[in-house]
Parts: C-alpha cells; structure tokens; sequence
C-alpha cells in the first residue's frame, strides 16, 4: 500500500484522516514543485478550548507533519527523514481560521542531499508561523529533521 501512497498524495488526503478532519484541519494549497504546502484550521464549537480560542494541540498539530513530507517527496528514494523534535511558542490567543505556510525551496533541498552526501546524517531545522485571518501572528513553530542516507550506515562503516 505504502508504494502507491507518496506523500504527495498523502497530504491531499490528509484532511479527510479523522485526527484532521474532526478538529477543522486541512491543506489549503500545494505548490506544483512540492516545495510549499499551506494548512489551515477553522473554528468550530466542537474544537475550542475553554477560553474560547483553538486548542494549542490543534495549533502544533496542523504543523506537524508537513516539512517532513515535502522533504520525502525529494528524497525519499535514497534517504530516510524523520521527524526529531519540535517547539511551539503561542505568541496569542487564536481565534477564527488559521493558516501556516511550510517551505523548503528546491537549492535548500539539494544542500541537504548534498550534505547527506557528505555526512552520516544532518539535522535541517525549519521555522514557520500561525497566523490568524488578520495576519496576526498566534503561534511560532521550530521542526527539527533527521535525514540520513539509506546506504549511509555502509559508507560511513558502521555498524547496523
């Protein structure tokens, strides 16, 4: 199953995977190089806190995966990528639909196969923000990665 579902396909669909759907969490646009992928959360009754603002869960959960699969699409073939850590900042309370915007632009995307290349493993980490409909910024984001060549334990000598 896992061959004929790419990460491609996978954030498309990702809106209708229960998590995602039932807090109000979809993508709301792909570029055609794959390289920026933007998600949004609405707000509803059913997913607001007791303040009355998102849930902070929410907010880094419509973060999480996605630098992870821009960066599988590309490299995939020949490279392991993981997610290895995260941070959140909640800068202010968020209200209505937000929105996040995860780019990796393609000369960065071959920096890290080039370093791959040249080292066991490398750990990019990537920033964004949440921001409300009002451009207001709700929350920062850091996703560390983890990405290793498939063949990098041979290279490198060590041991599996």
């Amino acid at each position: 199953m896992m061959n004929y579902l790419t990460p491609k396909k996978l954030v498309k669909w990702l809106g209708l995977w229960p998590p995602y759907f039932f807090s109000g969490i979809s993508v709301k646009e792909i570029n055609p190089e794959f390289t920026r992928i933007t998600s949004q959360l609405k707000q509803h009754f059913y997913s607001t806190n007791y303040v009355g603002t998102h849930f902070g869960g929410s907010l880094y959960s419509m973060c999480d995966p996605f630098y992870m699969f821009i960066l599988l699409e590309h490299l995939s073939k020949d490279h392991i990528v993981w997610d290895q850590s995260a941070q959140i900042e909640f800068v202010r309370p968020g209200n209505g639909t937000v929105t996040a915007t995860f780019e990796i632009p393609i000369n960065e995307i071959e920096k890290i196969r080039e370093q791959a290349l040249n080292n066991f493993k490398v750990t990019p980490t990537f920033e964004t923000t949440v921001v409300d409909s009002k451009g207001q910024v709700v929350a920062k984001i850091k996703k560390g990665l983890y990405v290793r060549r498939k063949d990098a334990k041979q290279r490198f000598g060590q041991k599996t």
